[in-house]
């Protein structure tokens, strides 16, 4: 499974930059930084990152780094894993 990270430039105040050189060598992660994303109120409070096409955030950027692991664990758990039900 390839990976993709999107990372903000303006969020790097809050560590995203630390994350996104530890990922930057892995074969299986695509590292993105894009000057913005579209975040701007979120971006200025915590950091963040779209993982995959999921936006994930964190109080901190060690958090943050735990939750991008989380998510892709879960994924290869369960490829369906952020499909939603249809209540109907």
């Amino acid at each position: 499974m390839h990976k993709i990270l999107e990372f903000c430039t303006n969020n790097a105040s809050h560590g995203t930059d630390r994350i996104m050189l530890r990922f930057e060598s892995q074969q299986d992660v695509d590292t993105v930084e894009y000057g913005c994303l579209g975040n701007c109120g979120q971006c200025y409070m915590e950091p963040f990152v779209f993982v995959d096409g999921d936006l994930v955030s964190a109080t901190n950027p060690e958090i943050l780094y735990e939750k991008i692991l989380e998510k892709w664990a879960i994924e290869e758990n369960d490829p369906y894993a952020d499909l939603t039900l249809d209540p109907d």
